[in-house]
């Protein structure tokens, strides 16, 4: 007989082992449990990365070089709410490392946490997924992501979230894409004022700093500062400013108040409930540089009206800047020479003279020799302005030695520095006295560089300076020394108008030496000058007067090209009548011109303007 061999059963058992607990004992063992097909092991696998991130920085980076990202990755999008949770808690936190932050970046994960923004309703996965957007965020190349994938909506509906460390997240997150002005103009339209101004009241004062530096970035767009002011949002800064129980964001609400007061609206309205009568006060509080700065800002920028002066006036305000401008704190003072440049045009000649008389003007050239580049171009933009059609003011920079600081500013790498320079000491060069001082300190030569550049208002004000400073034959001749008449002729093909008409004026005034006209006309300045008198945009009287001025160094071409002679014009050694011609200057300084006669006639320039040789050709 055989064996008995027991019956298998026809339909398989039902019953399961019961889930076994998984315990990993290495790192390295739990990030390959990642790829389990069982829930219930990933869940605890994401749990436990997110432990073992937790515990620093070496730890964030030994997951990385395990490759726990890619997992974590796709498990955020896992139909489990709980492994989306846990995977999510684990990216959070390893997104904060820089290591891990840049392996993110070339990940598309973006636009995968943004969609779960949207759709989940579940506040912890709120709290992880905007803290990994945040450490983001940082980067320009995610910020357009986040944009693009159309992450602010969502964004701005978490500011309103019942949890706190899931509106400072997303308020980290929009503080980060509103340094861009795109985003910035998004903001309020997608409505993100009214959350952003009930921020303002959250127990958690780094949530209110944020929000302040977010409505500080946001308020530069005027648009954004309409919907600001329509949203009450200026009374409720100025309500700020006026608890002290909220002292420690006094310095970050100026800010953005200072933004405000750029449109006449908001400087309508800091009149009422004495918020001008309180930004006085913060000028004068000790101590706390940061808050007077801001202060000042704002100042300078309600003193644009002719009322807000007059109210000011009543407080003393240049006397208070003036006390500022001599403080120990760069920031303030730069603030207060910025301050005393935006007040210049509007204050009245006596409260200039104050400034003068309580020592003022020398506490803004002393600036002029700080190593701050800020506080230097404040300072030079407040001396220009201050020295602009006003006497008493150029001499009182003259008698503090400014003169010679902003000439060797000249030669400085900032254009707004060599602009500034350049306005103050034309403003000074007016004034004889000055101007010869002004010379002897080398500013011809030193302006020869700025000559050179492609700054628009450097060019504006150097040309301007140079007119200025030809007060006589051997300043004119200094600069054709130092090879400044190249580059002036140069500047001749400027399609700027102001840089144009300077630059015309200065070739008028500097070709009455003869030497001066020669070498320009050997640079071309006749040729060009003819162009532009041909051109209907671009001539002007100016243009006019610097093509007659290098005529006057060759009687017979200019008799030829005008039809008539000045009765200033004095021919010496011979003279000739070519008759009507065109007249085309050679690189030779030969001026070849054909009359109706089509005879040619070629006329050579030697010694001296008036001692014309003509050459006859048939």
């Amino acid at each position: 007989m055989g064996k008995k061999v027991k019956k298998e059963s026809e339909t398989p058992c039902k019953e399961t082992f019961e889930a076994l607990p998984v315990v990993g004992k290495t790192p390295a063992t739990v990030v390959l449990l990642l790829s389990s097909p069982e829930e219930d092991i990933l869940i605890k696998a994401c749990e436990a990365i997110h432990t073992f991130a937790e515990k620093g920085d070496e730890s964030k980076v030994s997951l990385l070089g395990l490759g726990a990202l890619e997992p974590l990755c796709q498990l955020i999008t896992h139909n489990n709410k709980l492994v989306r949770r846990n995977a999510f808690m684990a990216l959070g936190i390893m997104a904060t490392n820089g290591d891990v932050k840049s392996a993110l970046n070339k990940i598309d994960v973006t636009p995968l946490i943004i969609d779960k923004l949207s759709l989940e309703d579940d506040t912890v996965i709120h709290e992880f997924a905007t803290l990994c957007l945040a450490s983001l965020s940082v980067d320009f190349v995610c910020k357009v992501q986040i944009f693009d994938n159309n992450g602010l909506p969502p964004l701005i509906k978490l500011l309103s979230s019942p949890d706190p460390d899931v509106k400072k997240n997303s308020l980290e997150i929009i503080f980060n894409l509103v340094q861009d002005y795109q985003s910035r103009l998004a903001v309020h339209e997608l409505g993100g004022i009214p959350p952003l101004l009930e921020l303002l009241h959250s127990d958690f004062p780094v949530i209110q700093h944020l929000t302040l530096k977010t409505l500080q970035n946001i308020t530069t767009d005027k648009d954004t500062r309409n919907a600001f002011r329509e949203q009450h949002g200026f009374e409720k800064l100025i309500d700020i400013l006026n608890n002290t129980d909220f002292s420690d964001l006094h310095a970050e609400a100026l800010q953005v108040v200072a933004n405000c007061l750029s449109d006449s609206e908001s400087v309508q309205l800091i009149h009422k409930d004495g918020g001008l009568t309180r930004l006085m006060d913060f000028l004068l509080t000790p101590n706390m540089p940061e808050i007077q700065s801001n202060a000042v800002k704002c100042i300078s920028r309600v003193a644009k009206s002719s009322e807000n002066r007059k109210v000011l006036h009543e407080h003393n305000v240049e006397k208070v800047l003036v006390e500022l401008l001599s403080v120990a704190d760069i920031g303030v003072k730069t603030s207060a020479c910025q301050a005393v440049a935006a007040m210049s045009f509007h204050l009245s000649s006596k409260d200039l003279e104050f400034i003068r008389v309580s020592g003022g003007i020398p506490a803004v050239v002393q600036g002029l020799s700080s190593e701050s580049l800020a506080l230097r171009q404040a300072a030079t933009q407040a001396l220009s302005n201050l020295t602009y059609n006003n006497k008493h003011s150029a001499f009182a920079v003259f008698e503090a030695g400014g003169h010679e600081i902003l000439v060797q500013q000249l030669n400085g790498s900032c254009p707004r520095m060599v602009a500034n320079a350049a306005a103050t000491l034309g403003n000074m060069a007016r004034h004889e006295i000055i101007c010869c001082s002004i010379l002897s300190h080398g500013a011809i030569p030193a302006l020869v560089e700025p000559l050179k550049s492609t700054d628009t208002q450097v060019l504006v004000n150097t040309t301007q300076c140079l007119t200025v400073l030809a007060c006589d034959t051997e300043a004119r001749a200094e600069l054709q020394r130092a090879g400044g008449l190249q580059p002036l002729v140069s500047l001749l093909q400027s399609y700027h108008k102001e840089v144009l008409s300077n630059t015309c004026f200065a070739v008028h005034v500097y070709a009455c030496e003869e030497s001066a006209a020669v070498e320009m006309c050997k640079h071309g300045a006749l040729e060009i000058l003819q162009e532009i008198n041909q051109s209907v945009n671009r001539k002007s009287s100016y243009s006019e007067l610097a093509m007659i001025s290098l005529l006057n160094c060759n009687l017979s071409v200019k008799y030829s090209l005008t039809g008539h002679l000045a009765s200033t014009d004095v021919i010496v050694d011979g003279f000739y009548d070519a008759g009507k011609s065109l007249c085309t200057w050679n690189s030779d300084l030969t001026c070849t011109t054909k009359n109706t006669d089509n005879f040619t006639f070629i006329h050579t320039h030697e010694d001296s303007a008036k001692d014309v040789n003509t050459h006859w050709m048939y």
